[in-house]
């Protein structure tokens, strides 16, 4: 299927390796030109190198930078010509206990997981509705239906934001435009996050980083931990022509571990 989006431009946001850069390479692939962040400059430019593997009618620009700053912002931004596609993404506020948390670590966790994107979307989609075109693809996580104890800056970051979002999607100045606002949670995904999560599990347990990682996937009813290509091909759906209709939604790839009917 045609996904109707070559030529458009998308800025996509920590994307150089896990699930920022799946959407990346799916985006590329359907004929988009990309803007991507990063903080880390040598994974953003072997980012770069492969994205344009991948289809070299499309522009690639990098920015290195961290996204959670307002230069770090500004910067993307300017870099894009127009975004007709935002994908909204942060690293995850490191795991641990509630009570060794202080003001300053929820402020980081708030400012990367729930206002980042909120200025994002901010400075982007009154110029999408203009246009009669635009997606936004916020990658939260499964947490946000079934939170996970030790995730708790997550937890309360991302709902924070879903909260936000599930009231501005349903804006008709915005959905009678052509302009949606998702969410996508991943679950278990074999990326560098999952595997420092479960690092700090076995360490708190005192257990085989294997172990830890064989238990979790016992417990996913697909037997296997996700990969950015999957989630990423999501992602260009929901980003695509097609998807007009689809707003204001949580879409979750977990691998059928969610237990409940809604």
């Amino acid at each position: 299927m045609d996904l109707g989006l070559t030529g458009r431009w998308a800025l996509v946001c920590a994307a150089s390796k896990g699930l920022g850069r799946g959407c990346a390479e799916a985006l590329v692939g359907e004929g988009v030109n990309v803007v991507i962040t990063a903080r880390g400059e040598a994974d953003l430019l072997a980012a770069t190198t492969a994205l344009r593997a991948v289809n070299p009618a499309v522009e690639v620009r990098t920015v290195v930078g961290d996204i959670a700053t307002d230069a770090g912002r500004q910067a993307a931004l300017a870099a894009c010509p127009q975004v007709d596609i935002l994908i909204n993404n942060a690293g995850g506020p490191p795991p641990g206990d509630f009570r060794d948390w202080g003001r300053e670590q929820w402020l980081a966790a708030l400012e990367a997981n729930m206002l980042t994107p909120i200025e994002l979307i901010k400075a982007t989609v009154d110029g999408m509705a203009a246009r009669g075109f635009g997606r936004i693809v916020n990658i939260t996580s499964g947490a946000v239906k079934a939170p996970i104890d030790m995730l708790g800056l997550s937890n309360g970051a991302r709902s924070g934001l879903t909260g936000f979002v599930a009231g501005v999607a349903r804006q008709p100045r915005l959905a009678a435009a052509n302009v949606t606002i998702n969410n996508l949670l991943p679950g278990a995904f074999d990326t560098d996050r999952l595997r420092k999560t479960m690092a700090a599990g076995a360490a708190k347990a005192g257990q085989p980083v294997d172990e830890i990682a064989a238990r979790r996937r016992a417990t996913i009813p697909a037997q296997r931990f996700g990969t950015a290509a999957e989630f990423g091909a999501i992602c260009a759906m929901l980003c695509s022509a097609q998807a007009g209709y689809l707003t204001g939604q949580n879409i979750l790839l977990d691998g059928g571990s969610y237990p409940g009917t809604f």
